[in-house]
């Protein structure tokens, strides 16, 4: 058995004394495992850092077996981003929420694509990087079967002032049918319905939104909840986004 893909690195565990166990978003064979021989060398050290983009081949002599595989390094993309612990957070958290839900070598190229668009707006220095990280969330919902609808009031069918969404149904709800509700409502924040530019605030409150679905949804019964790197990320943005209020009040 044997196949060649492009992917991007999720994470590594150690593997015997020289070895490392594998986890890739591959673009044609899902979240996939496989052993790198010599993975803990210095060179593969620095190729195999989560949120990279390699060229991956992996063989086993039978499909179900854990295989090993061969990495060559294409975008270094965790290495560019060390000197923002910003937006590396963000890179980690993506890695990780991937590894956490994506079912084991189903296919999934429209999230590997987007992930990898993801890594790349992360390099730019003029991306609006934290408003399309909460995007990409939201998109792993939809893979996961999760998806949101935020196209119209659930319950006027109304497509304007929407600014609440039903923990419940994922829908979304306008400020005048919502407002009776409105504690019991999950906020909208206005860059996810059209609204030009985002503050901190309102990545946030995105994330909220996202991360209620992810966590009581597609992680529900599970003890150790969202991943530890997805909360580092919502800290940081927080402790950002109180600076931002506190020069702004200043």
């Amino acid at each position: 058995m044997e196949w060649h893909d492009r992917a991007i690195v999720l994470s590594v565990r150690p593997h015997g004394e020289t070895s490392v166990v594998a986890i890739l978003l591959t673009a044609s064979h899902g979240r996939h495992a496989g052993l790198v021989r010599g993975g803990r060398s210095r060179r593969q050290a620095g190729v195999l850092q989560t949120g990279n983009i390699v060229a991956a081949q992996w063989r086993a002599r039978l499909p179900d077996q854990l295989g090993t595989l061969v990495i060559e390094p294409e975008e270094a993309v965790a290495s560019a981003l060390l000197g923002d612990p910003l937006r590396l957070a963000c890179l980690a958290s993506a890695c990780a929420l991937a590894e956490r839900t994506l079912a084991e070598r189903l296919p999934c190229e429209s999230l590997f694509t987007a992930t990898e668009v993801l890594a790349r707006q992360l390099r730019q220095e003029t991306s609006h990087w934290d408003a399309a990280y909460v995007r990409w969330e939201l998109g792993l919902l939809d893979v996961l079967g999760y998806g949101l609808d935020l196209k119209r009031c659930a319950l006027t069918g109304s497509t304007e002032e929407l600014v609440w969404v039903s923990p419940r149904s994922g829908r979304a709800v306008s400020a005048t049918a919502g407002e009776p509700w409105k504690d019991k409502l999950l906020e909208l924040p206005g860059f996810l319905v059209g609204a030009a530019g985002s503050r901190p605030d309102d990545i946030l409150a995105g994330l909220k939104l996202t991360g209620h679905f992810l966590g009581h949804h597609v992680l529900a019964g599970e003890r150790t909840g969202l991943p530890a790197a997805r909360q580092r990320l919502v800290d940081k943005l927080s402790g950002q986004s109180t600076t931002c209020s506190g020069t702004m009040t200043s």
